[in-house]
């Protein structure tokens, strides 16, 4: 079996990295490339950028901020927000990003995912899904950053994208988001059943035993958060120092 992935996530707004609770409240946590060497040099597996108002605002993820990420940041990273065509995504690559992740425009053109898949490898694209239950216990799958639900249920809406090629998927849930109070693991669990490539837990880690929760057997293949590591609450080796005690296989 592959080692547990621990991937701090910095979300992106007009250059900041910035932090909320459930996609709103946001507040600014410091420097996107500065944040993402300090969370390199402690033993993070990958990072996550995403420039979180890029597909609300009909924006282009910042090339240059990919180029300034590469030139600093020695592990591999995954670059989102409002990624929509081919052309786009050859830019990301090569400016330095390792993967891209679509959410909004795959919803939308579902035969993105495909496009990207045969043009650079499934390896490339991670299909992020941010969701939310409603009333009657099922997952609703949103766009445009969290704020547009759609008609789309999270388990078909994971399996369609990995028939379609998507290497990743990376499950946000909305309720969880910043809560601090655990993963979304039941859902994660449900996920790791039905597909058959990995999933990336988000929303919700607060503690150490939330991370190993997510990351235990018959759950996700990688835990990312934000916050905890921003704000210093959880430092990235002693998480991977704690993970390895109970017995879950990560990089050390």
């Amino acid at each position: 079996m592959l080692a547990k992935r621990i991937i701090p996530c910095l979300d992106v707004k007009d250059g900041a990295t910035v932090k909320g609770v459930n996609f709103v409240n946001l507040r600014n946590a410091g420097d996107p490339v500065e944040l993402g060497k300090k969370y390199s040099d402690e033993g993070a597996d990958e990072l996550v950028y995403l420039d979180i108002t890029a597909s609300l605002e009909g924006r282009d993820t910042f090339v240059d901020l990919v180029r300034r990420v590469a030139a600093r940041v020695a592990i591999p990273f995954t670059v989102g927000g409002g990624i929509a065509t081919v052309a786009h995504v050859e830019r990301l690559l090569g400016a330095g990003a390792d993967k891209i992740s679509v959410n909004s425009a795959a919803l939308e053109h579902p035969q993105l995912i495909g496009d990207i898949a045969a043009a650079f490898g499934s390896q490339v694209c991670v299909v992020a899904i941010d969701a939310r239950q409603d009333p009657d216990g099922e997952w609703i799958c949103y766009a445009r950053g969290g704020h547009e639900p759609t008609r789309r249920h999270l388990l078909e809406w994971a399996h369609e994208a990995q028939e379609r090629g998507a290497g990743e998927i990376l499950f946000t849930s909305m309720d969880h988001d910043g809560m601090k109070q655990g993963f979304a693991c039941k859902a994660l669990r449900q996920l790791h059943e039905a597909l058959s490539i990995p999933v990336i837990a988000s929303g919700g880690g607060g503690t150490m035993q939330h991370f190993a929760e997510a990351l235990g057997e018959g759950c996700a293949d990688a835990a990312l958060a934000a916050s905890v590591f921003h704000f210093g609450e959880i430092s990235i080796g002693d998480l991977k120092r704690y993970l390895s005690q109970h017995h879950i296989d990560v990089r050390l």
